[in-house]
């Protein structure tokens, strides 16, 4: 049999695929939960949308 002639070549990429995922999706859920905004910077977005008034901004900062 001749394995190496063309015929299994397809099976390379599904192992790339697999070993792929296995790599970026725990890279990408630890990274997504370092990301988390700081109550600060909640503070500041809900101030810039408009959400809340300049002195109640000053009262909780």
């Amino acid at each position: 049999m001749h394995f190496y002639d063309g015929h299994f070549g397809g099976m390379h990429f599904i192992w790339i695929a697999i070993l792929s995922w296995i790599f970026f999706v725990p890279y990408g859920i630890l990274y997504q939960e370092s990301k988390k905004d700081s109550p600060k910077d909640i503070l500041d977005r809900r101030y810039a949308k408009g959400e809340i008034a300049k002195e109640e901004y000053e009262e909780i900062k």
